[in-house]
């Protein structure tokens, strides 16, 4: 019984300490918040070594193309991809060309085709390629039979031809209207393309280098409001969302404003307990609530040597060893604090007296050298490590301590996954990991996911 009872307690042990890690890995990550994903390379111009060369002639700055021969077969076709193929972590790509002259029979096209398309061919005769061709305003999808699509176009019109990523369609505009859209069933990597095919046909190629005359920044707003109203069509009962939200203020500690939300919502929404539908009690996110709202408002407030003193007075075990994750955010936090009032001595005295000890420990290293560069910096809000004098690295030591004395309920079950998340941030995380798990299944195309661009967007969407 006594070996069974010291295995659990030191697995809880364990459980503590990967918890007050999760929080350190957050600070660390906090230091990339700005950081966008790599931009990819777009096309640029055309491509004059993968061209018929033979029939086209394509001007040096490699945005035009023009027809020289004479159309004697249905091959000699004039045909050019896009030095690049079109990039797919966005929503939409696109793309235009300006038909300056039509030529003996405005046999001109514009669409996509893969990387070992036959350059002498129309794209959407050949298989893995679509083009909506400007004779006879079709479509062709794969094989050399057209099917009706939209109006022919010639000299002076403004054709462009795109890709939603979020509906995996091809659509394509004609000065500056959507003319169609039809399913992309293409896989792999697409390029945009243009060809021409009779005597000085003649377009100049946008990439994206001049205006558009389609309204593409519009048309991005008008497919995400699409995702949104999908999603609003969704009910969702408003005792869940209620609940929802008061789970959120419970597990945090904001006991004043959830005084608040219940006053205001006592009237109007019916009660429905969630926590205990799925394996909670509501009693384990009331645990030490007015405790944790004293800390996080200390810490939040910069005061952490009384937010360590009433630690070391309500919950010893969480600051007794010295060394753990939660104490090194502690002692980080109250360094901070010494130098956003300007006390540099004070904190460099602090910092060789409480820091040091962390000095060398591979977990620690990189936040200790961000913490010691404020020092080095004149205006440390501008610098680099700036990042650390904001508002949410008091928030992130905050939820490390609320964490780690919501583990400390002897009630709880799981002690790591029960202090880290509330039922709001787990609804989060599983949309995050839906919508991750949708682009995988579009082949890794569409936006990069990023739940703060989600709830933004949706922000805007209701003002």
């Amino acid at each position: 019984m006594s070996t069974a009872n010291s295995n659990n307690s030191t697995n809880h042990h364990h459980g503590d300490r990967d918890l007050s890690l999760w929080f350190l890995e957050q600070s660390r990550l906090a230091s990339a918040r700005g950081l966008t994903d790599e931009d990819e390379d777009s096309p640029t111009e055309l491509n004059t070594i993968n061209s018929s060369g033979g029939f086209i002639v394509v001007s040096p700055d490699k945005l035009s193309a023009k027809y020289t021969s004479v159309n004697l077969h249905g091959h000699d076709v004039g045909v050019v991809q896009a030095n690049k193929p079109a990039p797919v972590k966005r929503l939409v790509y696109y793309f235009e060309i300006y038909v300056k002259d039509a030529g003996t029979k405005g046999q001109i096209s514009i669409g996509f085709t893969s990387e070992s398309f036959k350059m002498r061919r129309q794209p959407g005769w050949e298989a893995n390629s679509c083009g909506y061709h400007g004779d006879d305003g079709l479509l062709y999808r794969g094989h050399g039979k057209g099917e009706a699509f939209g109006p022919t176009y010639t000299s002076g019109d403004i054709v462009g031809g795109g890709i939603n990523y979020d509906s995996q369609e091809f659509f394509f505009t004609k000065n500056g209207a959507v003319v169609g859209t039809v399913p992309k069933d293409i896989k792999g990597p697409l390029f945009p393309t243009i060809a021409v095919h009779s005597q000085n046909e003649e377009v100049n190629v946008n990439f994206g280098q001049q205006p558009f005359a389609f309204d593409l920044k519009e048309f991005e707003a008008q497919e995400r409001m699409k995702q949104q109203m999908s999603i609003e069509k969704i009910s969702l009962p408003t005792n869940v969302s209620h609940q929802i939200v008061r789970s959120y203020l419970l597990h945090y500690g904001y006991e004043d404003t959830l005084n608040s939300f219940d006053m205001a919502s006592k009237s109007t929404v019916p009660p429905v307990h969630i926590a205990q539908e799925n394996g909670f009690d509501e009693q384990d996110i009331l645990f030490a609530l007015n405790e944790r709202k004293a800390l996080r408002q200390l810490i939040r407030n910069g005061e952490i040597d009384s937010a360590l003193g009433k630690l070391r007075e309500w919950y010893p075990q969480i600051v007794q060893d010295d060394k753990s994750a939660t104490c090194f955010l502690l002692h980080c936090q109250k360094f901070i604090e010494l130098v956003r009032v300007g006390a540099l001595e004070e904190a460099v005295k602090y910092g060789r007296m409480e820091l040091a000890k962390f000095f060398g420990l591979p977990l620690f290293e990189d936040l200790v050298q961000d913490c010691v560069a404020l020092l080095a910096y004149e205006r440390p809000r501008e610098s680099s490590v700036g990042y650390l004098l904001e508002e949410s690295q008091r928030e992130v030591v905050a939820d490390t301590v609320n964490a780690m004395i919501l583990s400390t309920n002897p009630n709880l079950k799981d002690s790591l996954h029960g202090g880290l998340h509330s039922y709001l941030e787990r609804l989060l995380r599983q949309l995050t990991a839906c919508c991750l798990e949708r682009r995988f299944l579009s082949g890794d195309q569409g936006e990069v996911f990023h739940l703060q661009r989600v709830l933004n967007s949706s922000k805007k969407a209701r003002c």
